[in-house]
């Protein structure tokens, strides 16, 4: 299975529409999740045209209340492996992870990749076991000098390979 990965579009607001860099990096993909800061649903409606997509709600996501694809979370078992797409990194992983240790316990057993946003900055990481994936923001990157980046997920026979694409 290949997953498009996307976060904080900002759409409209950063921009008025998705850059066709992301259409095109999104070929062939089976699922497109979108961790969070989608702004309006028409993104959704976009990406759509591509694949089935699902999406975290995001903090700034006031205009996507009623859309049936945004969520709080979703946890989906694809490939044998639990994935948990949120906009926000829990807390505890994110201390975690950025000392460098976790400890026993703080961790959501049982999750095998955790996709979230709000960042703006792209990561591929492991703690603990759990595959850590932000794709960063296509249309609003942490250092603005080029468009920003997207994700690709492929998950095959219970293995994950995750990819960040620069556009």
């Amino acid at each position: 299975m290949k997953i498009g990965v996307i976060a904080d579009t900002h759409i409209p607001g950063v921009s008025n529409s998705l850059p066709q860099e992301v259409k095109a990096a999104f070929a062939n993909v089976d699922l497109i999740l979108h961790a969070g800061d989608i702004y309006a649903p028409s993104v959704l409606d976009e990406l759509e045209e591509l694949a089935p997509v699902l999406a975290a709600k995001g903090d700034d996501d006031y205009a996507t209340s009623d859309d049936r694809r945004v969520k709080e979370s979703h946890t989906l078992t694809l490939g044998g492996l639990q994935l948990k797409l949120v906009h926000k990194m829990p807390a505890q992983i994110f201390r975690a992870w950025m000392a460098g240790e976790i400890e026993p316990g703080e961790v959501n057993r049982g999750m095998d990749i955790l996709i979230f946003g709000h960042t703006h900055c792209d990561l591929i990481g492991k703690c603990q076991g759990i595959l850590l994936m932000n794709p960063g923001s296509p249309t609003f990157p942490k250092h603005p000098s080029a468009l920003g980046t997207v994700g690709i997920l492929r998950i095959q026979s219970g293995e994950a390979d995750p990819l960040i694409i620069h556009l």
